[in-house]
């Protein structure tokens, strides 16, 4: 996977296919104040679209949500707005600005309560390293390769950073410290929820020189593997995401990812994430039931300590039940 230049975090030309999208996401989170986000905006010009999701992890079990819808059919890049949240590209694959004011509904994932209150944050994502992915240009693969682009969109780019600033919830303001780290992502292509068969995406940082990053999708022509690891001041990809997982009684939700990872530079590193809290995603598309586990972990690797992401996506039958088992 390439180094990618500034001219990605702008917008990209829009192709025919009605499913096409530009989404930027952001993830963070701060052990020192047990806060943290992720947040998605997604336009889709032909639908003539733009939504935005914001989730907010609250100190304990708690989490706060701001979602909106409006239409959009021109494309958008330097500055986002959607309902109560705003995205500012203050310097392209640099330094980006996240705000939000609004009334947001606060749920505790354990006691599976929701009221709710008022939210409001002012973030800054500072990039430690550069922008790593695909510009989605030339060949469209064979197999699985081919499958995921018209699933999951052409171009993707990842970068890992440091977050400043603060968030307020309820009255009560959380000041992120020092030790706030998180990821981004942005992709641009055609993009369909209920297209892959399932995916395991991880997103993690261990300080501020070792970053892992990358997805294992399910196809009808079988895995496929991508990502990158950011290790001694230079990057590699990654060819192999062996994933084991200890799950919930539930038999769907994760409760601790083994990952054994192998890049291209045939090194093998090995990791486990231990799940701090999950949040449950689930939605509903031209009939197919999709359910995502947002899960926010704390990750070992080589004597380091550090946080991110286990995203688990699976597809449901109609019993609720994965259709496929989860490794």
């Amino acid at each position: 996977m390439p180094i990618l230049s500034a001219e990605h975090d702008f917008q990209h030309p829009v192709e025919s296919d009605e499913a096409w999208s530009e989404s930027y996401y952001f993830n963070g989170y701060d052990p020192g104040a047990d806060a943290g986000l992720f947040t998605r905006i997604g336009i889709r010009p032909n639908e003539g679209t733009i939504d935005v999701g914001c989730s907010i992890w609250l100190p304990g079990d708690e989490m706060a949500f701001l979602r909106g819808l409006r239409e959009q059919r021109a494309m958008l890049d330097r500055v986002l707005e959607v309902g109560d949240v705003r995205y500012e590209m203050l310097e392209p694959l640099k330094r980006w600005r996240i705000t939000a004011e609004g009334e947001a509904r606060i749920g505790d994932l354990k006691k599976r309560t929701l009221r709710k209150a008022p939210l409001a944050l002012d973030l800054t994502f500072e990039a430690l390293i550069p922008a790593i992915g695909s510009d989605g240009q030339g060949s469209e693969g064979k197999g699985a390769s081919a499958e995921a682009r018209k699933l999951t969109g052409k171009g993707h780019l990842e970068q890992a950073g440091r977050w400043s600033g603060w968030i307020k919830a309820d009255g009560v303001r959380h000041e992120l410290s020092a030790q706030a780290r998180g990821n981004r992502d942005k992709s641009w292509g055609p993009r369909r929820w209920g297209g892959p068969r399932m995916w395991r995406w991880f997103s993690i940082n261990l300080g501020d020189d070792v970053h892992f990053g990358g997805i294992r999708i399910g196809t009808d022509a079988g895995d496929l593997h991508r990502g990158w690891v950011w290790k001694d001041g230079e990057h590699a990809s990654i060819r192999d995401w062996d994933v084991r997982t200890e799950l919930e009684d539930d038999g769907i939700t994760q409760r601790v990812v083994h990952l054994r990872v192998t890049d291209k530079r045939d090194r093998v590193h090995e990791l486990r994430g231990d799940l701090l809290r999950v949040m449950p995603l689930p939605s509903e598309r031209d009939g197919k039931k999709t359910l995502v586990n947002e899960g926010l972990a704390r990750w070992t690797y080589e004597g380091r300590t550090g946080y991110g992401i286990a995203e688990y996506l699976n597809q449901l039958g109609a019993d609720g039940k994965p259709l496929l088992a989860v490794d």
